[in-house]
């Protein structure tokens, strides 16, 4: 018989980062279900949720075990508001902050600020630092892109990731214009970005903002053919035109 026990706090720490890690790809598999048409892919998430609790009763003292917990039930806060009644796909910056949980939203705030007063920053604070500004639109009505782009330069100091960088772009773009936000998307490596669909999405909106029709239509037409959601890829049939 294997016997099965929870290891000790000073066992956990040399593991917690790759911990962290899977929790949050679990989390981020339950979350892909945007349409959220299998009940799998809320249950993972709140699985993940779960998950990070426990931990955080085991290791208290962990400004990151904080912080992913607070970017998680940030996230978890948007889902009703995700889709339309009909099923389309609505892009956070569309999404009516009413529909969001205000109560996920107050947790994730007190896990956020619980992992500030530990003076230790780590990337899954800084995400959900992004997640805290955007969530402030339930209150303001307006999103702090300034603040958005701040805590992106330091968490492409730690994470330098594509979905970082991407992200980074998009908030430059809402900040300083979308030239400012190609520059930094062309600072990218093409071979890095072949087939990542949040880039060319992005990309297709900043030349479409800057009314480059022709460039806009074929970053358009990279993104609808890397998107696998039916949703997302009618949104951007539609938003292509």
């Amino acid at each position: 018989m294997i016997h099965f026990e929870v290891p000790q706090e000073r066992e956990l720490a040399p593991r917690l980062d790759a911990v962290l890690e899977a929790i949050y790809a679990a989390f981020g598999l339950g979350w892909d279900d945007m349409a959220g048409g299998d009940q799998r892919g809320r249950d993972l998430a709140e699985e993940a949720i779960w998950l990070a609790r426990v931990l955080l009763q085991l290791m208290p003292g962990q400004a990151e075990v904080h912080g992913l917990l607070a970017l998680m039930l940030h996230c978890e806060a948007r889902r009703a508001a995700r889709r339309g009644p009909d099923g389309r796909y609505v892009p956070l910056s569309e999404q009516d902050p009413q529909r969001w949980s205000l109560p996920l939203i107050e947790e994730a705030e007190r896990h956020l600020g619980e992992a500030s007063s530990r003076g230790r920053l780590g990337r899954f604070q800084l995400e959900a630092a992004i997640q805290s500004v955007h969530a402030e639109r339930a209150r303001s009505g307006r999103t702090a892109w300034p603040a958005i782009v701040m805590f992106y330069e330091q968490l492409i100091r730690i994470s330098p990731t594509l979905g970082t960088r991407t992200g980074y772009a998009a908030a430059v773009a809402e900040a300083k214009g979308p030239e400012a936000g190609l520059a930094v998307l062309n600072g990218i490596d093409p071979d890095d970005v072949s087939a990542y669909q949040p880039y060319w999405a992005v990309r297709a909106y900043l030349f479409q903002r800057l009314g480059k029709i022709s460039e806009a239509a074929a970053a358009f037409d990279r993104a609808i053919g890397l998107t696998e959601d039916p949703a997302v890829r009618q949104f951007l049939l539609h938003r292509r035109g």
